[in-house]
C-alpha cells in the first residue's frame, strides 16, 4: 500500500468537509481510491457531520478538571456546538469532561489540531529531525524526516491523540470521539481551546 500523501488528504477535505485524521484514515483503508474513501466517510457519518462544520459554534461550556490525587494539575477546555439545547445535554458535557480529562494526562499539548501547531514549532521539529537523520541515505532522509513529523504530532496534537482512557473509548482518538458526538446531535461541535496548569510549571 503507497503511503498517503497530504496533498491527497486536503483534496478528499477539500471535497467532503470530513476532518485531517479522517481523511488520511479512509484514504489509507481504500488504497488511495477516492470514490471509495468518499463511500467510508459517508459510512462513518463523517462526511455528514462535516457538513455541519461551516455552521457557526455559539453554545458550549467550559469543563474544568481538576487531578484529584494532588491537586496540582488543572484543566479548563472550551467546547462549542450550535444551540444551547445540546450545550446542556449529559452527553455533550461529558464529552467535555472526559477531553479535560485527557489534556490533564499530557503535558507535552501544543494544539487542538494540526492547523493550530504554531509554523516556528513545526520548522523547528524539522531541524532537529534533519540533524537526527543526517547519516541517513538522501533518497531516503525525507521520507524519515516526515515520518518524524507525524509522530511528533501525535504527541503534541490533541485531536489526533487515543484517548487515555482506552477501556471505555477503544482506542478511539479524540478526534473520533468529536465527530461521533456530532453525528450524534447532529451539530458542529469544535474543541475551541484548552489551557492546562500544573504547580511550578
Amino acid at each position: 500500500m503507497s503511503a498517503v500523501s497530504a496533498q491527497d488528504v486536503k483534496t478528499l477535505r477539500q471535497r467532503t468537509g470530513a476532518p485531517i485524521l479522517a481523511c488520511r484514515e479512509a484514504l489509507a483503508e481504500a488504497e488511495g481510491d477516492f470514490e471509495r474513501a468518499v463511500d467510508l466517510l459517508r459510512t462513518r457519518g463523517e462526511a455528514r457531520a462535516a457538513k455541519r462544520a461551516g455552521t457557526e459554534a455559539r453554545e458550549g461550556v467550559v469543563q474544568a478538571y481538576i487531578h484529584t490525587t494532588n491537586n496540582k494539575i488543572g484543566v479548563l477546555v472550551e467546547v462549542d456546538c450550535e444551540t444551547d439545547f445540546v450545550a446542556r445535554n449529559e452527553r455533550f458535557i461529558a464529552f467535555a469532561y472526559d477531553v479535560a480529562l485527557h489534556i490533564a494526562t499530557k503535558p507535552d499539548l501544543l494544539a487542538v489540531s494540526e492547523e493550530d501547531v504554531p509554523a516556528q514549532e513545526r520548522e523547528r521539529e524539522a531541524r532537529i529531525a534533519a540533524e537526527q537523520l543526517s547519516n541517513v541515505p538522501e533518497q531516503a532522509r525525507e521520507r524519515a524526516i516526515a515520518g518524524k513529523l507525524e509522530s511528533w504530532l501525535d504527541e503534541v496534537v490533541l485531536l489526533r491523540q487515543p484517548h487515555v482512557n482506552s477501556d471505555k473509548y477503544d482506542g478511539r482518538t479524540i478526534e473520533e470521539l468529536r465527530a461521533a458526538l456530532a453525528s450524534e446531535t447532529g451539530e458542529n461541535v469544535i474543541i475551541r481551546r484548552f489551557a492546562r496548569f500544573a504547580v511550578g510549571a
